[in-house]
């Protein structure tokens, strides 16, 4: 598994051929969730609120770029970094 961002203490990380649907793996202060790349909610798990709306804005704004690490991963290809919401 590779960690693709990490902002603000969170940790996003993808599998290399994951399961559908089309979505990345949220670790943060003991929390781990499951969310979405189309919508940005969290489809497994759990994360406070706050993470929840940070992670769901950054994923939305980020969309392409998960979908292309997330056809990457698919593939067995070499991730690609993703700015974090605090401009990593």
């Amino acid at each position: 598994m590779s960690v693709i961002s990490c902002f603000f203490g969170i940790y996003i990380r993808m599998y290399h051929v994951d399961h559908p649907p089309a979505h990345f793996h949220v670790e943060y202060q003991g929390h781990e969730a499951l969310v979405a790349i189309e919508t940005g909610e969290v489809i497994e798990g759990r994360l406070p609120i706050k993470a929840t709306r940070i992670v769901k804005e950054w994923a939305l704004e980020h969309h392409d770029a998960l979908m292309t690490n997330w056809q990457r991963a698919r593939n067995l290809e070499p991730l690609e970094r993703v700015p974090g919401a605090d401009n990593d």
